[in-house]
């Protein structure tokens, strides 16, 4: 039983069985109702999967598909070998890692995929123009992707990547490989750092119908800029995450030195004593 929960069979946790909605989504519902009531408190163990699918009386398929799509709202915590335990309902991004969307979707344990919004090649102005370091009109290829987590939208990301460095990058297939995988594999550009500026939109009418969310609602919108192991920039993007579903996890360290290393980039120059929002980083 979980941690200051009440009795699973005290819920009124159950099915409809004469409904048209799959069992995993009212076990879905039922959760986000348990959280909402308060009857489960963030931090507390979970009924397992067999307490679940013993309970329902049903097969732990359904079960498990729930708590795939609660783990990707945030709402469970699961870990190998251990008892689920009751999130906040968001999950937290780490910037002091330069990972991919992908890989760290894999890496919790869930499935991250992509859809190719549009791919154009265009040229390069202002904000592009500057965190690419470019001339104005400078060919550049704009890809816009939804990126989904378990097949639920989770966020827009717009990259533009220099022409000269990316010849034909628009022909990748950029929803069965990550963009990483192709920046690295396939153009051998080695990732080394990346500089992130985070904010806070509404999101656009036609935003939030990408993303299944209510137009306004809030979105986290993260600015990045990618360098190779040259200090090269080669990609730009601007990402918009559902902010019910992300928070930003930032470690800041104090400087105690004044000595650093000419090749140290700017972004970990930044001493934790005064706020800041550019960020060592990660992203698609």
């Amino acid at each position: 039983m979980p941690d200051s929960t009440i009795p699973i069979d005290q819920t009124g946790f159950s099915l409809d069985h004469h409904s048209y909605v799959p069992y995993y989504q009212q076990i879905v519902e039922h959760v986000r109702e348990l959280v909402k009531a308060g009857q489960v408190k963030e931090g507390g163990t979970f009924w397992s999967e067999n307490d679940v699918s013993r309970h329902l009386g049903i097969s732990k398929m359904p079960v498990r598909q729930a708590f795939q799509k609660l783990r990707a709202e945030g709402l469970l915590v699961i870990e190998k070998g251990k008892r689920p335990l009751v999130g906040s309902g968001r999950v937290p991004w780490n910037f002091q890692e330069l990972r991919g969307f992908s890989e760290e979707m894999r890496r919790r344990g869930l499935v991250p995929s992509a859809r190719v919004l549009s791919s154009e090649l265009l040229k390069a102005k202002g904000e592009v123009a500057q965190a690419l370091r470019l001339e104005e009109g400078e060919s550049v290829y704009c890809v816009r992707r939804l990126r989904l987590v378990n097949g639920e939208p989770m966020a827009v990301v717009t990259s533009h990547l220099p022409a000269r460095i990316f010849p034909g990058i628009d022909k990748q297939d950029l929803e069965n490989q990550s963009l990483y995988t192709v920046i690295e594999n396939i153009y051998k550009r080695k990732l080394n750092w990346a500089e992130d500026n985070i904010g806070a939109v509404s999101a656009p009418d036609e935003v939030a119908s990408i993303l299944e969310t209510a137009p306004g609602s809030p979105l986290l919108l993260i600015r990045e800029t990618t360098y190779d192991g040259d200090r090269v920039a080669i990609e730009y993007s601007r990402s918009l995450l559902r902010g019910d579903r992300y928070t930003a996890s930032v470690i800041s360290v104090r400087n105690r030195t004044n000595s650093r290393s000419i090749a140290e980039p700017q972004s970990q120059r930044r001493g934790a004593s005064e706020p800041r929002s550019e960020i060592f980083g990660r992203r698609a």
